[in-house]
């Protein structure tokens, strides 16, 4: 076979008084130790995002809500998104996190953003100037004037673009939501690594 199959995702549900929270499970057969590294990992981010919701320190008084989306299921890769939602009784407006995650679904390893790019490679110049050229195309309000990604922003990817994204409030006001920035995976070919998911998507 050219490409690996997609690989089996199954909802699991987490539900407390006040919370449900659905968490994607990777179950696959033929890598069964690159599954558990992956659900463990997919597992500890939700985990984090519920602390950050504030739930655990008032549960009482506080409605969470949480999902997940698959971006990209193919030629050995998966990535995602796991998001939760928190509205504080009384609150305003609720808050929503937003976490993405890539992975080599044959080992189960955790792409960071710089691995997708050559050592060295100033990637985080490259991703900015391309951020702030959609910033002023489509003329989002910055609270301030916008500078530079983080070295370890925000990602996910799908079968042709790298997609970065800030949180709520990171960049914009919560009026924006999170902001996406697509980039063509072909506008990476100087920097991108070698034989790396950039290459593998490019084709």
């Amino acid at each position: 076979m050219l490409y690996p199959l997609p690989i089996p995702i199954e909802p699991h549900v987490i539900r407390k008084p006040n919370l449900e929270v659905y968490v994607p499970v990777v179950v696959d057969p033929k890598h069964p130790q690159a599954a558990e590294r992956m659900n463990h990992t997919i597992q500890n981010q939700v985990r984090e995002l519920i602390r950050t919701s504030g739930y655990e320190e008032d549960p009482k008084n506080i409605e969470v809500q949480g999902w997940f989306e698959i971006k990209l299921n193919e030629r050995g890769y998966l990535s995602l998104t796991v998001s939760v939602y928190a509205y504080p009784y009384h609150a305003a407006h609720g808050m929503t996190y937003q976490r993405g995650l890539t992975f080599e679904t044959e080992t189960g390893k955790l792409i960071t953003l710089p691995d997708l790019f050559k050592p060295g490679a100033p990637y985080v110049d490259v991703l900015s100037k391309h951020v702030a050229a959609q910033i002023k195309m489509r003329d989002i309000q910055t609270l301030e004037p916008f500078k530079s990604i983080r070295p370890d922003q925000d990602f996910y990817m799908t079968d042709k673009s790298l997609v970065l994204f800030f949180q709520l409030y990171e960049i914009a006001a919560y009026v924006y939501g999170f902001l996406y920035f697509p980039i063509s995976v072909y506008e990476l070919n100087d920097i991108k690594a070698d034989n790396g998911i950039i290459d593998k998507l490019s084709y």
